[in-house]
């Protein structure tokens, strides 16, 4: 577990920190910054958080909870 998760899991979800950019990547192995910003673009990835034109936050528990809707069971299944 990195630090940023141990961190994570200790605060409250109504005290939950907003991450980085940087920081929302450790959360999403195999996810590159360029993919992160295309999903933004489309609006497939997870929900995010823009207070300013060149800010852009994440919290963890939105990547986590879309990371589990797109579990599958089968390579047959739609993906959404």
């Amino acid at each position: 577990m990195t630090q940023l998760q141990a961190e994570v899991e200790t605060h409250k979800p109504e005290t939950e920190p907003f991450l980085s950019i940087n920081q929302a990547l450790e959360l999403m192995p195999g996810i590159t910054r360029q993919h992160l910003a295309q999903l933004r673009y489309v609006g497939a990835g997870p929900r995010y958080y823009k207070p300013t034109a060149r800010t852009v936050f994440y919290k963890a528990s939105d990547i986590f909870e879309w990371l589990e809707s797109s579990a599958r069971t089968s390579t047959a299944e739609e993906a959404a």
